[in-house]
């Protein structure tokens, strides 16, 4: 499950970078679509209140055998059947349950359902990590926004019960960045982070690929040379590979790409940085 799990990050990294090295890196929102600071179209309807945990978890269950379905089942069958005060042993069982299948999504709005009912700072906290993963983890155009508006939503909740909490910052940062229009919220609040903790991998990677997403790759590279310093893997070594590539840094592109190569130890990955290498050393 972890080895799958691997893989399919790899690939959406290389999706990711493609989509990125396409788009006018110098705007991040289309000139005549205004949008508030959760990233709703202004004057439109919230993105959340579009997706529910019965739309995402019909999307994951088709990925489910057939046993570990009636288990899921079974859970919702109860849930939906057990008085207030029994329903949140509930809803964290079937939060752990879609964890364990790799369903971020699912599992995010089970969170959700928890902290609601705690409403403790630990407990959103969790919710807003959920929805950021399950935002990061899904390709649907039209899911992203709303798991970044509950993402954002659950961090603020956070705030609120513990002001000074840096990971409630990064989080909340991380996700303006990821899944709003208002991205400089956020890359204040990393800053803020990084000024704290210099050496904090979340915020120091997701300034990275804001400077990327603006063509700022000089300090896109400074923020993953800081990432791959204090723990290295193969992702963040192929966005200072993209980097160095878009610096005119050869030499230092080809050196960063085989080194996510191999930490990656992914064939498909391997033929997209065989081909990439080959193409900067014409």
């Amino acid at each position: 499950m972890i080895h799958r799990k691997q893989i399919a990050v790899i690939s959406l990294v290389v999706v990711l970078m493609g989509l990125l090295l396409s788009m006018n890196i110098k705007g991040l929102v289309k000139p005549k679509e205004q949008r508030n600071v959760n990233g709703t179209v202004a004057g439109g309807p919230s993105a959340a209140a579009s997706v529910s945990v019965e739309s995402v978890s019909a999307l994951a269950k088709p990925e489910l055998t057939a046993n570990f379905a009636k288990q899921v089942a079974d859970l919702e069958e109860a849930l939906s059947q057990a008085p207030g005060e029994k329903k949140i042993g509930l809803e964290k069982q079937l939060a752990q349950k879609w964890e364990d299948v790799n369903q971020p999504g699912p599992a995010a709005f089970y969170h959700e359902m928890v902290a609601v009912r705690e409403n403790t700072y630990n407990a959103w906290l969790k919710t807003g990590d959920a929805f950021s993963n399950a935002q990061q983890n899904t390709q649907d155009t039209l899911i992203q926004p709303a798991l970044g508006e509950k993402a954002i939503n659950a961090y603020q909740k956070a705030l609120e019960l513990q002001p000074g909490s840096r990971d409630a910052k990064m989080g909340l940062g991380a996700a303006y960045v990821n899944g709003s229009a208002n991205p400089m919220a956020g890359i204040q609040l990393l800053l803020a982070v990084v000024k704290e903790d210099p050496d904090n991998l979340k915020a120091n990677k997701t300034l990275g690929l804001f400077s990327m997403r603006s063509g700022q790759f000089d300090k896109a590279v400074n923020r993953f040379k800081t990432v791959i310093r204090v723990k290295e893997d193969s992702e963040s070594w192929f966005y200072l590979a993209t980097s160095y590539e878009n610096l005119g840094m050869k030499k230092d592109a080809i050196d960063a790409y085989e080194k996510s190569k191999v930490l990656a130890a992914d064939p498909g990955l391997s033929k997209f940085v065989d081909k990439k290498v080959e193409e900067l050393k014409k």
